[in-house]
């Protein structure tokens, strides 16, 4: 196994290569917020239906509020002059209560909606970031785990709905109650509000340092959760290796470097954001004291003064005097006050988490997608008895390559065969180790090459740039004589089919599975290719044969049955060009010899590339290249190298092994 396969299957280092922690996050909390935001006001009629709840909601609760004002003074007045007059107070009670079923009805509604938005959200966050993924090269999944991208679609987005449906209304129903209910302070007593304008004040500069560390905490956080689901995704796949080489205790201390890392993070982070609300408690319950102590003193003082112009506008408000009932009413707004700012901070929590969350995400959707310059595509063709070469848009069975010339307006075309050659082609993975070195060779239509050699040698990275997975760093490939960087590369992609090593089935039925060379194949023609592979006997004796549901995988198959529906995936594909990456590896001998004559069929006319350790498999082929340190060290036939007695003969007569 190549050194990118061995990071493919197991991921990379911890941290990235070198030690660098991946997808580490901007500072930038704002820009991830409008960013947020923005995927949340595509659902501009529900934010404006729920904004005009939470206005009716956070008004019904300060309106409600100041009703105790007359309240109070009416019983005050009884014990003042022993007159009482209960229709007033009922009057009030009244009101009250029909302002809070109110506001309690429109809490109950926005709270709904914001369900429908988040989800509506997530829907689009998921979407755009599966997209997104979609359009990304072979090597950016090469670098990283399954479960490092999996906790995107999932811890990342759970935090962020969250945060949506519930953090999101609350610091907006917040911010409409504190302006609501600064707005009557000030028209009650602009004196007392002075005093809570200095209180918040304080509240405010101790949110700012605690969540300051906070975000940093969570932001590790996520990091830590990324790289704990990635290690619990490895170790469920390579559990039979696990138990093999008894290294359960090895992978216990692994995990335990993890899950501490994890803990220690998330502790830090949780711990700053619970000790918010203790503080701001403590100090509400401070600030309430000091108000009524205040508000005592001036109704003592100044209650039986008439009080005019701006003494009377600072003490008493617009009404002039402060009341009993009007500082029961403002003692109540103090603590309605310190609440949203208490439930504000509360939410910090899920609020930091889910930016850590967002900037996890926006991170891979900002990630480069695979470029493609090419420019030459494929398409149906006829050819007439002259061999001239026109496009059709039926679908004819005959290939071309479509090469439009921006010189001069023209376009020419050219038959697929699969004519597929290297010119002295030099390659790296990371830019350091070369991989391939001045490699060429050539394969004709109908031709059979097969790359030998031990692992590291090259020969899988030859076909993962037949297919542009990754391009060359020196040298050119040709395909048909046409540069395969000039060939759009879904349309290269098209030409050619792949059976690799560790093959990959989908939820669905088998005939799903088999179809998924050709989407538009036929039952008869999947049959057929079935057949091909020697896969009809087994699919037949499943329990609902073709219509058979594999799930996991295909772990309710053999890895043999597996790796003969890949080959019958390919078979339906029928294109010029097959790669065959030890596809048989998991077949045993004899299997191997029944479905020898399909594969040969399956050949026929094709340029074939043959990747295999069991020498047996290549004898037949018409050149074998014996790959050593990114150079082909040995071209020519089975017979040619044998007489040889070179790398190729010491392989076969087994007086070496390859590793």
């Amino acid at each position: 196994m190549s050194e990118k396969q061995q990071i493919k299957k197991n991921g990379p280092p911890p941290g990235g290569p070198g030690g660098k922690m991946k997808f580490e996050k901007p500072n930038d909390a704002k820009k991830t917020l409008l960013r947020l935001l923005s995927y949340v006001v595509k659902n501009k009629a529900l934010l404006v239906l729920v904004a005009f709840l939470v206005i009716i909601s956070s008004g019904a609760g300060v309106a409600g509020t100041y009703l105790l004002t007359p309240i109070i003074n009416e019983i005050g007045a009884v014990v003042k002059d022993g007159t009482f007059d209960i229709t007033n107070i009922v009057k009030y009670l009244v009101i009250i209560g029909v302002i809070y079923v109110c506001g309690a009805a429109a809490q109950y509604i926005y709270q709904r909606l914001m369900l429908n938005i988040s989800q509506g959200t997530l829907n689009l966050l998921r979407k755009d970031l599966f997209e997104h993924l979609q359009s990304l090269p072979i090597k950016f999944f090469d670098t990283h785990t399954h479960g490092e991208l999996m906790s995107r679609f999932t811890n990342d987005t759970d935090t962020i709905r969250e945060a949506i449906s519930q953090g999101l209304v609350q610091v907006i129903s917040s911010l409409v109650t504190v302006f609501g209910i600064f707005a009557m302070m000030l028209y009650i007593s602009p004196a007392l509000t002075g005093l809570i304008i200095i209180m918040l004040f304080v509240m405010l500069n101790i949110i700012k340092f605690i969540g300051g560390k906070s975000a940093n905490f969570f932001r590790k956080q996520q990091q830590n959760i990324g790289a704990v689901n990635g290690y619990i995704e490895e170790f469920i796949e390579g559990q039979r290796v696990v138990k093999v080489f008894c290294r359960e205790e090895k992978s216990k201390e692994n995990f335990a470097v993890r899950n501490e890392s994890f803990r220690k993070s998330a502790t830090n982070a949780h711990t700053c954001a619970s000790i918010i609300m203790p503080i701001m408690g403590n100090l509400s319950y401070f600030n309430f004291a000091a108000t009524a102590a205040l508000g005592a003193f001036i109704i003592i003082r100044f209650g039986s003064t008439e009080l005019t112009g701006a003494s009377a506008l600072l003490l008493g408000g617009i009404e002039g005097t402060l009341t009993i009932g009007s500082l029961a009413a403002f003692l109540q707004y103090t603590r309605q006050f310190s609440n949203p700012i208490s439930q504000v901070s509360q939410q910090l929590n899920s609020i930091l988490a889910a930016l850590a969350g967002a900037e996890r995400i926006f991170a891979i959707i900002d990630a480069k997608p695979e470029e493609d310059d090419g420019y030459v595509t494929l398409v149906n063709a006829n050819v007439d008895e002259s061999g001239n070469i026109t496009e059709s848009e039926k679908r004819t069975g005959t290939w071309a390559w479509r090469h439009p010339h921006s010189a001069d307006g023209t376009v020419t075309y050219t038959l697929l065969k699969g004519d597929v050659r290297f010119h002295d082609v030099t390659f790296s993975y990371d830019g350091k180790k070369t991989v391939l070195k001045n490699v060429s060779l050539y394969a004709k239509p109908g031709q059979k090459i097969a790359f030998v050699g031990s692992t590291g040698a090259g020969k899988t990275t030859i076909t993962n740039l037949i297919n542009r997975f990754y391009d060359i760093d020196e040298g050119k490939i040709t395909y048909d004589g046409i540069n395969i960087k000039k060939i759009k590369k879904d349309d290269l992609r098209r030409s050619l089919a792949m059976v690799l090593q560790d093959t990959h089935l989908f939820t669905g039925t088998v005939e799903e599975n088999i179809r998924y060379g050709k989407l538009d194949a036929t039952h008869e023609e999947i049959v057929e290719a079935a057949k091909l592979a020697n896969a009809h006997s087994f699919i037949k004796r499943l329990p609902d044969g073709y219509n058979t549901k594999l799930t996991g995988d295909g772990s309710n198959l053999s890895q043999g049955q597996r790796q003969l529906l890949a080959i019958a995936r390919a078979a339906v594909a029928d294109p010029p060009v097959l790669i065959l990456d030890e596809a048989t590896s998991s077949i045993d001998t004899r299997t191997e010899k029944l479905i020898e004559k399909g594969m040969d069929k399956l050949m026929e006319n094709k340029t074939v590339f043959v990747i295999a350790h069991r020498l047996s498999t290549v004898r037949n082929s018409n050149a074998i290249m014996v790959l050593e340190d990114g150079q082909i060290i040995e071209k020519g036939d089975h017979d040619t190298l044998i007489d040889e007695k070179g790398k190729y003969y010491k392989l076969y007569t087994g007086q070496f092994e390859l590793s």
